[in-house]
């Protein structure tokens, strides 16, 4: 039975009982899972072992001198059950909300407080061992640039190991086989460490499975991690001496996500997904180049019950800024639609002078956030709207005449009009061809002359002021709405078509909250006739086993409520409405 890498590939029970039945576990015993999978008794297992560790804070004993803090769930991972603590004040409904949602997550509510370093580096070791008393660490990997304390970009070597070089690589490789040993671990495990700039390190947890991000290391080591996964469930020994990294390999995690709503996960059907350059599918490449993992394919749906990663796609390359570029180049030219995806802040994190140098530690993203790192990839959205309607009015007009510019005559004719809504703003662009050629009534920013190169229903080049820019257009519909995606150098968007005649029922009304994905209510922080502030957290969402808070728009009055807890909603269902006071907008 090889379990993967879901919750159940942690779960001591699910092992024993697979143990119990007669069959063959690919993993650890139960006894190490059961040891590694409580936080706190980890921890107390590496400090006798002599591995590193930060000390346990007790919650009902954290002072202003301890923070800021980490509150951590006990059991599980993926970043569930954690918050920052920088204000004692905060404490209390941290604990709260970390308990709730590492109940629901792992079955488990129970939670402990660490010291939080602000600029610290995720280092792990990845751990094979036999039954036979071989345990070897196959290098080692950095994680440092998290979100919501999750993995987006994981590399290896680490460049935090390679800068500070000297015994450090020694050092933490064997503090990652010392833990191993101290818990009789058998098979493949990952040891986290958090590391300081410095190059101290403390233990954070091992997670007693294959880790997502394991191509990195097959990339760098030339392993088949899997394989030899099942090489030591059948007893085998590990042979010859432990297996050397060379070359570089970095992995971004391609996810149904919004980074700018606060890494909201996305629900929907894919599209669209198509990779550039793939070497490799699953498996280690024969040449540097790009390695794909995804299950997901045109038609896959994305919903709420499960991570919302659509693809891992990993760059190997005998230098770490080849790897680092490839992955960047296969990310811009990947085409992604039907869902929203955090494709274009990927390509801003690697080519980012931070990470391009090695420097960028877990802080990474507060320092930096979505909107400041994809503001030069974003396209203009009168812009898009004008592509948008180029495109749409050759596919309007299908065969010979796609290629006729649209209304063109030897008479002045009046403007053909197309609306479209980019996120909450909504364009009409007015246009038409006169024998100048393009003609637009709204330029888009910053531009003064806008010539039309290339026009069909699936591509638009443009000249802006002389500079040349194209984009693929893909089309598709979404319940009754019909988008249009551009695909261009710079980034993506998606548009939506706006009817020229909206049924007046589908309006939302002016300071009315929706739920931006389908979930369930978790905790209700307000009731009726409550003033409240812009910002306030009003409810909290759970979806895909995390909590997302729903504020309010604006300072006003909650004049409508109309959820309760534990209550299931679908994306776009009402959940309140706060009535803006006088002076603070239109909410």
């Amino acid at each position: 039975m090889h379990p993967g890498y879901g919750f159940l590939s942690e779960s001591a029970e699910f092992a024993r009982t697979v143990r119990d039945a007669g069959l063959v576990w690919i993993g650890p015993d139960p006894e190490a899972i059961a040891v590694m999978g409580s936080k706190v008794a980890s921890k107390a297992r590496m400090a006798d072992a002599g591995v590193p560790v930060l000390e346990r804070l007790d919650p009902g004993t954290v002072e202003e001198s301890d923070l800021p803090i980490l509150v951590k769930a006990s059991s599980g991972g993926g970043g569930r059950g954690m918050r920052i603590v920088r204000r004692l004040a905060e404490l209390p409904g941290a604990v709260e909300s970390a308990s709730r949602e590492a109940a629901s997550a792992f079955g488990d509510p129970t939670v402990f407080c660490e010291r939080y370093l602000e600029s610290g580096h995720h280092v792990e070791v990845q751990i094979l061992a036999d039954a036979h008393g071989t345990v070897w660490a196959l290098g080692e990997r950095e994680c440092s640039l998290q979100r919501r304390h999750q993995k987006v970009i994981e590399e290896a070597p680490s460049p935090l190991v390679e800068r500070i070089g000297g015994d450090l690589r020694e050092r933490i490789l064997g503090a990652g086989r010392e833990a191993a040993r101290a818990v009789g671990y058998r098979g493949a495990g990952t040891v986290e460490f958090l590391a300081s700039a410095t190059g101290d390190f403390w233990f954070l947890e091992m997670n007693t499975r294959l880790q997502v991000e394991h191509p990195v290391t097959e990339c760098v080591t030339g392993l088949d991690l899997v394989g030899l996964q099942l090489d030591v469930a059948e007893g085998r020994p590990l042979a010859g001496p432990e297996p050397a990294m060379t070359g570089y390999a970095v992995e971004a995690r391609l996810y149904a996500e919004d980074p700018a709503a606060d890494w909201r996960p996305q629900t929907g059907t894919v599209v669209t997904l198509e990779v550039p350059d793939v070497v490799a599918r699953f498996d280690r490449p024969s040449r540097p180049g790009i390695r794909l993992d995804s299950g997901v394919e045109a038609g896959s749906v994305v919903g709420t019950h499960y991570d919302a990663m659509l693809a891992k796609v990993v760059s190997s390359a005998p230098t770490r800024e080849a790897a680092l570029g490839g992955l960047a180049a296969a990310l811009r030219r990947t085409r992604v639609h039907g869902v929203t995806t955090n494709r274009d802040l990927l390509v801003a994190s690697l080519l980012h002078p931070e990470v391009l140098a090695g420097a960028a530690d877990t802080g990474f993203y507060d320092a930096h956030p979505p909107g400041e790192l994809t503001a030069g990839a974003r396209v203009d959205p009168g812009l898009a709207a004008l592509v948008a309607a180029l495109a749409d009015s050759a596919h309007d007009r299908p065969g010979p005449l796609a290629a006729v510019a649209s209304g063109f005559r030897n008479v002045p004719v009046g403007y053909r009009s197309r609306r479209y809504a980019v996120e909450d703003e909504e364009i009409d662009v007015r246009y038409r061809f006169g024998r100048d050629g393009l003609e637009v009534e709204t330029p888009p920013t910053g531009v003064t002359r806008v010539d039309v190169v290339e026009r069909s229903a699936d591509r638009v080049v443009l000249e802006l002021d002389r500079v040349q820019r194209s984009w693929d257009v893909v089309r598709f519909t979404v319940g009754d709405e019909v988008r249009v995606a551009l695909d261009g150098a710079s980034g993506s968007l998606e548009l939506r078509r706006v009817p020229r005649f909206v049924d007046p029922s589908t309006r939302v009304a002016a300071g009315a909250l929706v739920a931006p994905m389908p979930g369930s209510v978790a905790r209700l922080a307000v009731e009726l006739g409550d003033v409240v502030s812009a910002g306030q957290p009003l409810l909290w969402l759970e979806a895909m086993k995390m909590e997302h808070a729903i504020l309010s728009p604006a300072g006003g009055t909650v004049t409508e409520l109309s959820v309760a807890v534990g209550q299931q909603v679908a994306q776009g269902e009402g959940l309140a409405v706060v009535a803006a006071t006088e002076g603070n907008g239109d909410g």
